[in-house]
């Protein structure tokens, strides 16, 4: 793992993606933690598994295809996504808390601003309205606007460039996965690692000190990284 620039230079970035969960919101705020235990509940529950089963094949589908419903859907075992991501995503937002600084950093960003994440629709635009950002965006891609082909696939990326005209070379991505980070970095974009807050984290996230050589940039906090890095607005 290399050590990535210390001054961020963002300033030939004309589009920003951001993904959601972890992102947007510090990784120590328990949201994915509430999200992980209902995919548990609702594998056990559509497979009738017991709970341990159930979260052993949770995991093993998301390693393998990209996501836990990614891999019920694949093996015919859910026959809408929609459902599930419905019930994964019923939780406390309270956990949550707005982010006025947070905003008025997005909202200096020249450009196109986007949200790219592997959870729904409806649950992007809750955490958005909690965090006080939603107005930050001039639009926002779901799995589901991926035809369920989730992040890393490449596949869900090719549909986001197409969606919005995404232009490699002037694209910003940030992210707080490292496999969906290495995706970006093939398509060309510029990569932006948010490493997850010392705690639990999975092996697809980083802590401290952590960035793998396919990241351009890597920081731990959001909003120190946005107020440090040089625009074309400032550059002008």
């Amino acid at each position: 793992m290399s050590q990535p620039p210390a001054n961020p230079d963002l300033s030939h970035v004309a589009t920003w993606v951001f993904d959601l969960d972890n992102t947007l919101y510090p990784s120590d705020a328990a949201v994915m933690s509430q999200v992980d235990k209902k995919m548990t509940e609702y594998v056990a529950r559509t497979l009738n598994l017991d709970l341990v089963a159930a979260r052993k094949l949770q995991k093993d589908y998301w390693r393998e295809y990209g996501t836990t419903l990614n891999g019920l859907m694949a093996n015919g075992q859910v026959p809408d996504g929609r459902a599930f991501l419905d019930f994964v995503h019923d939780i406390d937002l309270s956990v949550v808390d707005p982010d006025p600084e947070l905003a008025r950093h997005i909202k200096a960003l020249p450009g196109r601003r986007f949200v790219y994440t592997n959870g729904s629709m409806k649950h992007a635009e809750n955490i958005c309205d909690r965090l006080g950002i939603s107005d930050c965006f001039h639009d926002m891609f779901d799995v589901e606007a991926a035809d369920f082909q989730p992040k890393p696939h490449r596949s869900g990326f090719e549909r986001f460039v197409n969606r919005f005209d995404v232009q490699a070379p002037e694209s910003a991505f940030f992210e707080d996965s490292i496999r969906n980070l290495k995706t970006a970095h093939e398509l060309g974009w510029t990569t932006i690692l948010i490493r997850a807050r010392p705690g639990p984290r999975d092996e697809e996230s980083a802590g401290p000190g952590e960035h793998p050589d396919h990241v351009h940039f890597a920081a731990d906090c959001l909003k120190t990284f946005l107020s440090t890095a040089k625009t074309a607005s400032q550059a002008a």
